[in-house]
């Protein structure tokens, strides 16, 4: 009987430890994928209905995209860390329209914390040349839609950011966290 449950007990041992192998196997896999191959930066292949979500994110709707002209999406880090922009053509917007609509803001005149998120977020231009200076956003024609700004105190340390440039009838998307 002893040697019975022994036996038993040996066998369910060694069939746990297959499992566990084989998990252990399988979530390796994974990190190594996802940390080589599986995770590069795709550039200039973003499409309209990829990039719906920035006009419907700030309710100008995603019926006005004309064309995505320009887009970057890095590979994520294994804390994270990403970047991923866009510039997207659009038919209309006015001035008029984004002054009276909630949550843009002139980036001439922005509270505190969104200038320091706007101001983090120019530092791409090495990644994304593309992408407008930091000098040429801040006009009083220029509004800002802040999608979402992750802080450390008050200072971001990430942030999704939409600027609308009605005159150019441009719309620029960038996400970023470091």
């Amino acid at each position: 009987m002893k040697n019975k449950i022994y036996n038993l007990g040996k066998k369910a041992l060694m069939i746990w430890g297959g499992i566990s192998l084989t998990g252990l196997i399988l979530i390796f896999g994974y990190f190594a994928y996802s940390t080589s191959i599986g995770n590069k930066t795709v550039e200039n292949k973003a499409t309209k209905s990829d990039v719906r979500f920035v006009l419907n994110w700030c309710r100008l709707g995603d019926e006005r995209i004309e064309k995505v002209t320009n887009s970057y999406e890095s590979g994520r880090s294994f804390t994270g860390d990403y970047l991923d922009a866009y510039a997207i053509d659009i038919s209309k917007v006015t001035i008029d329209e984004l002054k009276y609509k909630e949550g843009f803001y002139r980036l001439d005149s922005l509270p505190e914390v969104l200038d320091k998120a706007v101001k983090m977020t120019s530092g791409w231009q090495y990644e994304i040349p593309w992408f407008p200076k930091l000098e040429n956003l801040q006009k009083e024609d220029v509004y800002v839609y802040p999608w979402s700004i992750y802080c450390n105190g008050i200072d971001p340390t990430g942030a999704e950011l939409i600027f609308v440039i009605p005159k150019e009838k441009k719309v620029y998307y960038i996400g970023t966290k470091m």
